[in-house]
């Protein structure tokens, strides 16, 4: 049973000599108490009549006041009793939320910030980095930072895409914009401040271009790999970085970035991948051995990209890992010149070795989870058992045994 009644809390008086109005209630015999909004003197509350006397100036709107959120608490307490659903955190939760009619006052560009600054407070900067791009990109199109939610239909999303389009936006980058605006919009139906009957998005094509294959053939590889290049030059590192991803079974640039000295265990490049949170271990190959050595840091961090100053998954993180990706990509192009390779990058390595496991006669499959990726249709996937561990690692060690 829930018992509830407003009180006067006397114990610490606030400015002027007043003390705050609280709710107190009580269940399953654990009591917490909620502020009214409302103090007044100690010699105005009439503690049988739970009222505040006329002695209190205003006493009659302050009484109106305290009747109606009383009456808030009544009848939101009933409701979760008679629901079962009540707990102290949940009524908190209810009790503070603001009216539906205030919500739909928010404008898309403020609950856009609010979302991306959620985003970046539990460190899921890429998302944030890419819902921010795409609400700027909307807001410049609209040029009105008081954009409501329900000004964003059809029309408004239909002429977007058109500008977009005309700029020269490639079909993969207005998909981006749109997924991300889609997601935003999306979170505000559930936070109630749009009906979802104005969703705008039913009638609006969201279409992204497969992308050209980034893989390289592995004796390019094999080439690359014989070419003389002077230790500890550009070139030298950006080529170690690549054939390092390689090793790794296309392991990001990112992931190889944050890898600690911790992640080796038992012979095993241990970690989380950030993209998709999947857990990954494999490993070590002679290949690997040899290329960490060359690197040689002196950190927690086995490559030199990261420091202890820089915390992890920040903004500030990511603009440091993206200009050594960028970095790493000139001098992979000035090699890739070389073997008359077009667009040698980082993603190569990744592309290529899944290429590379499949001329060798491996499965679609087993391919599949040596990436970490889903084959097929995921409902049938929970039928299937997933190879041995020792089979994907024999795998992994023939593809990177053609560059050792």
């Amino acid at each position: 049973m829930i018992t509830y009644k407003v009180f006067l809390d006397n114990r610490r008086p606030k400015a002027g000599e007043k003390y705050p109005l609280m709710f107190r209630i009580t269940y399953n015999r654990k009591t917490t108490t909620y502020a009214t909004g409302i103090s007044i003197c100690k010699g105005h509350w009439n503690e049988d009549g739970c009222l505040i006397n006329s002695q209190c100036p205003n006493y009659k709107e302050l009484n109106k006041n305290l009747t109606s959120k009383f009456l808030k608490v009544q009848k939101l307490l009933l409701q979760m009793e008679d629901e079962g659903s009540f707990s102290f955190e949940a009524f908190k939760e209810k009790f503070h939320e603001k009216p539906i009619e205030l919500k739909r006052k928010v404008t898309f560009f403020t609950y856009s910030n609010q979302v991306i600054a959620e985003l970046h407070e539990v460190k899921r900067t890429g998302n944030a980095v890419v819902y921010q791009t795409a609400v700027n990109r909307l807001m410049a199109f609209c040029n009105d930072k008081q954009l409501k939610f329900e000004q964003i239909d059809y029309s408004l999303l239909d002429r977007f895409k058109h500008q977009l389009i005309k700029e020269g936006a490639k079909p993969n980058t207005i998909g981006n914009y749109f997924r991300s605006i889609r997601a935003i919009y999306n979170k505000a139906i559930k936070s109630k401040l749009v009906d979802r009957s104005l969703y705008p998005f039913t009638e609006i094509s969201i279409k992204t271009e497969k992308t050209a294959k980034r893989a390289i053939a592995s004796d390019a590889l094999t080439g690359l790999g014989q070419l003389v290049i002077k230790p500890g030059s550009k070139e030298w590192n950006a080529r170690n970085y690549l054939f390092l991803s390689f090793a790794f079974r296309g392991m990001s640039f990112t992931d190889m970035a944050y890898l600690k000295h911790s992640n080796i265990v038992n012979g095993r490049m241990q970690y989380c991948r950030r993209k998709t949170h999947k857990s990954y271990s494999i490993k070590m190959t002679k290949l690997a051995i040899e290329l960490l050595k060359r690197f040689n840091s002196n950190s927690i961090y086995l490559l030199p990209v990261m420091t202890s100053k820089v915390e992890e998954d920040s903004l500030e993180s990511k603009k440091v890992i993206q200009q050594w990706i960028k970095t790493t990509n000139k001098y992979l192009k000035r090699l890739g010149k070389q073997l008359g390779v077009e667009n040698l990058t980082t993603y190569v390595a990744r592309h290529t070795w899944a290429t590379t496991a499949k001329r060798l006669g491996y499965s679609n499959e087993l391919i599949a989870e040596c990436l970490g990726h889903e084959y097929g249709n995921k409902i049938t996937n929970i039928y299937l058992d997933s190879f041995e561990q020792s089979v994907i690692d024999e795998v992994n060690e023939k593809v990177v045994k053609l560059i050792e």
